[in-house]
């Protein structure tokens, strides 16, 4: 029963289960009613997702390896912490799916949050 790390706006998977958007805003131009029909997520948890202040340094001059640093220092703040935590502890019980809408899982933070939810012993896919 894994955490699969996916692009929010896709085909769901046979079992993926519950999906979670990672991202500091909702789709652009998709009303409420329809995030969960149009594959983009279930559950927002915009807690996960890079500060807006780090997401303009990115669009900038940030290197990738500067951009990993900030955020993984965002996420050592306790709610997030404890939030990553639950997710990892979870993925040994119940199929879920968490994401972002980029195209480039090496250029997003979601390559991040897999990383992170290996060093907790999360089951991933």
């Amino acid at each position: 029963m894994p955490v699969r790390i996916v692009q929010l706006g896709t085909p769901r998977q046979s079992g993926e289960g519950l999906r979670i958007g990672t991202v500091r805003r909702p789709p652009r131009g998709v009303p409420k009613e329809r995030h969960a029909t149009d594959n983009w997520y279930d559950v927002w948890l915009p807690n996960l997702a890079p500060s807006d202040a780090l997401l303009r340094q990115i669009r900038g001059t940030l290197s990738w390896s500067a951009f990993e640093k900030k955020y993984r220092a965002e996420l050592k703040r306790p709610e997030q912490t404890h939030l990553l935590n639950m997710l990892a502890a979870m993925s040994h019980y119940a199929n879920f799916a968490v994401g972002c809408y980029c195209e480039d899982e090496s250029r997003c933070h979601r390559s991040i949050l897999r990383k992170l939810f290996h060093e907790r012993g999360a089951k991933v896919v």
